[in-house]
């Protein structure tokens, strides 16, 4: 699978997300997204709210969290690290 990644800005804060060429798709970073959209820095603090946010909905039978997937993205050390990420 071919893919690019690159870094999308909103409002100061960078979400990471991948291209892949064979379906062109974007997926993006949930946690990222997260982030951005309440604020918050920290991105520990962004995951545990996915996680508890995925709970709840999971609770609720809501179709979208059962679509994520995780992706292979750049974290802040430079590492490749497999995250909890959403198509």
């Amino acid at each position: 699978m071919n893919r690019k990644q690159a870094l999308a800005v909103f409002e100061d804060f960078k979400i990471r997300r991948i291209y892949d060429e064979k379906s062109e798709t974007w997926y993006f970073s949930v946690v990222d997204i997260i982030a951005a959209l309440i604020q918050q820095p920290d991105y520990q603090t962004a995951r545990k709210y996915w996680n508890k946010l995925k709970e709840r909905l999971k609770k609720e039978g809501s179709q979208s969290v059962t679509d994520c997937h995780q992706l292979k993205l750049e974290a802040a050390d430079g590492k490749i690290l497999a995250t909890q990420e959403k198509g």
